[in-house]
């Protein structure tokens, strides 16, 4: 399940996922969401935080993150990971060497840190 969070604003878009991804999430909340405002400003801020109970994507859902981001790699000036789970942070690490903007990680504990440092 993806929520987005009131934190957002214009150029910012802060999401939680919980549970499982699934293609509606992707294809019907977050990528038109960044789309709209990758239109309006061109490059954009994500905030991509993650509930304890995350368990991964549905494969379809798997195979939309992949291509928009394939799509969309010079696209994203700052991406901040929040996630306790370890595999999520090392996938976040893996997966900064396909973007050009900023990729950074935090703790849920961090998770206002994350904030501020993606609207800077």
């Amino acid at each position: 399940m993806l929520e987005i969070l009131p934190e957002t604003d214009d150029n910012t878009l802060i999401v939680k996922a919980s549970a499982k991804l699934t293609t509606h999430d992707y294809e019907e909340i977050f990528i038109p969401q960044l789309n709209q405002r990758l239109n309006k400003l061109g490059k954009i801020k994500v905030v991509m935080s993650f509930d304890d109970d995350f368990n991964g994507w549905e494969a379809g859902a798997a195979w939309d993150d992949f291509i928009f981001g394939v799509q969309h790699r010079h696209d994203f000036e700052k991406v901040a990971v929040v996630a306790q789970q370890q595999w999520l942070q090392w996938a976040t690490k893996i997966g900064s060497y396909f973007m050009d903007g900023q990729v950074t990680t935090y703790t849920p504990d961090q998770f206002q840190d994350a904030v501020n440092w993606v609207k800077q």
